[in-house]
């Protein structure tokens, strides 16, 4: 098999990780990719093996709107710069692929420049599609075409054109050359003609063994893009929203019908869909969930379920992030590796955990998925020889299930006895855990899992919320960002103190946030 089936992919939009402006103005290189050497060690501790990173190459903004194929932007360095992150990255045992953005240009692209000069004159006319030069648009340009969205900063390409296509593959070949790249992700695949993608795809087979094409697409059939003559894969989007809107709504049957419908399809056995439960264009999963303890069941499927793994960076430290009216930049900020690694974080603990867990269990890429038991709120398949159980709801759920061995809680550290045949599993409330044989040899240690609801029927657990001792505030003033997670959780109870009554359910939400950019927002609300 090649190596993406067995991958577990960190994402990194880099423009946003390293702090870059907004606006590239085009001056000397500003080395900030070599800021991002430390997190290959980070990538590499998750259990990562692969890292999707991208947009890189010159443009004016968001990186989108390239200006340069075969430049690095100089708000992130040089080409060496990049040779040498890649270079480290495979020495360190992680595949590299990058965003192959061929939909769409800049208008600062060379074409683009000569189209505006020369309009009808122009050799580079026929580059991009519908040119009209008895049109217009906001730029005056004197001329209109087609774009990506609806936003003429992003020129529509003809890949149908020999020469833009010839012009493309090239570029293709540049970065394998000077970069070594292992693959690459093509934005807005949806709209990429498919002829382009097939002889791209012959490209791919010959150019680097094992090179991989994945797709961003979102809606329709992911069969027409994922097949022997066009990509390896594409974003999974279906399952993307499956994941958290079956949290929020309670609702594990619709998980489970687009996991079948999707292996009736033929995705998922022999083909490996690009799964995720956030990334650069959507909220953070912290956000997402309205109830924050079911972020360890959503990443246990999405470690568990067929498909192909990532995480986009920062969310596994439980981050939140919203997407604003017009602007994208609050999901993809500058972050501080030192700085995010300090304390115990559950939710790092628990992405460390299920990577090692991935890496260690095959059976979690080659096993058969079989469904076992499925309510609104309780779910369990088997992948192989192991067994996966999710618990959505607030209380323990209890599972009956078919094993004729010792099974472990590789999250848990639990054992499991059979019985005539059949296993009996208690599972609090939001949660998660993959049920291994025993006698396989296999030992995992329990660990410190990311807090969840308490159950009002669990003996351990079922205190008065009264009885709770809640923390306390810091005993002289401080800057928040200074503050721990429990004196941010005790300036929240006092400030609700502050304006009324603050209700055992109240105290429960404030305790139960365990995640400190949440904590920060909430904090800094009141007035």
């Amino acid at each position: 098999m090649a190596w993406y089936d067995e991958a577990v992919f960190y994402h990194i939009y880099p423009l946003g990780l390293t702090g870059a402006p907004a606006e590239n103005r085009y001056e000397e290189p500003v080395h900030r990719l070599r800021s991002l050497i430390p997190w290959i060690a980070h990538i590499k501790e998750l259990g990562c093996t692969a890292l999707y990173i991208g947009p890189l190459f010159e443009s004016v903004g968001h990186g989108y709107e390239t200006t340069d194929y075969r430049k690095l932007d100089s708000r992130l360095g040089t080409n060496q710069d990049l040779a040498d992150f890649v270079r480290l990255c495979h020495e360190s045992g992680i595949r590299v692929i990058l965003d192959g953005v061929f939909n769409h240009t800049g208008r600062d692209f060379f074409a683009f420049r000569d189209l505006k000069a020369n309009r009808e004159n122009s050799r580079f006319r026929d580059w991009y599609c519908n040119v009209n030069f008895w049109n217009n648009n906001e730029y005056n340009d004197g001329f209109s075409y087609d774009n990506w969205g609806g936003y003429n900063l992003l020129v529509k390409l003809n890949q149908r054109n020999p020469e833009v296509k010839n012009y493309l593959l090239d570029t293709v070949r540049f970065w394998v050359s000077e970069f070594d790249i292992d693959g690459l992700r093509l934005d807005a695949a949806d709209v990429l003609d498919f002829g382009f993608m097939q002889d791209l795809r012959k490209l791919a087979d010959v150019i680097k063994p094992d090179f991989w094409l994945m797709g961003e697409v979102i809606h329709g059939d992911y069969s027409r893009w994922v097949n022997e003559r066009t990509l390896h894969s594409v974003t999974n989007y279906h399952l993307h929203k499956a994941l958290y809107s079956a949290h929020n709504d309670r609702n594990y049957f619709e998980v489970a019908h687009t996991v079948k419908r999707q292996m009736d399809l033929g995705l998922g056995r022999k083909v490996r869909l690009y799964s995720f439960v956030d990334n650069h264009d959507v909220e953070r999963i912290s956000t997402k969930l309205r109830n924050k303890a079911l972020y360890l069941p959503v990443h246990v499927l999405l470690y568990t379920l067929p498909g192909i793994p990532s995480i986009y960076y920062g969310s596994e430290f439980g981050i939140e992030g919203r997407k604003e009216w017009g602007s994208d930049a609050s999901l993809r900020p500058a972050l501080d590796l030192e700085k995010m690694k300090q304390g115990n974080n559950p939710c790092f603990e628990l992405i460390k955990a299920l990577g090692r867990i991935h890496r260690e269990e095959p059976a979690l890429v080659y096993g058969d998925y079989r469904e076992l038991q499925l309510t609104t709120t309780k779910y369990a398949f088997a992948r192989g020889d192991l067994l996966i159980t999710v618990n959505c709801n607030d209380i323990r759920e209890s599972f009956d299930l078919p094993a004729d061995h010792e099974l472990t809680g590789a999250l848990s550290g639990k054992t499991l006895t059979p019985v005539n045949g059949r296993v009996h599993i208690d599972l609090e409330g939001a949660g998660g855990d993959i049920w291994i044989p025993k006698n396989g040899g296999r030992k995992y240690e329990p660990m410190n899992l990311p807090n969840r609801n308490t159950s009002s029927d669990d003996p351990a657990r079922s205190q008065n919320r009264n009885d709770v001792r809640l923390p306390q505030r810091a005993s002289s003033p401080k800057p928040y960002e200074e503050m721990t997670i429990e004196e941010l959780q005790a300036e929240i109870l006092a400030k609700m103190a502050s304006n009324g009554n603050v209700t055992d359910r109240m105290k429960q939400d404030v305790l139960e946030n365990v995640y400190r950019d949440s904590l920060l927002n909430w904090v800094r609300s009141f007035r």
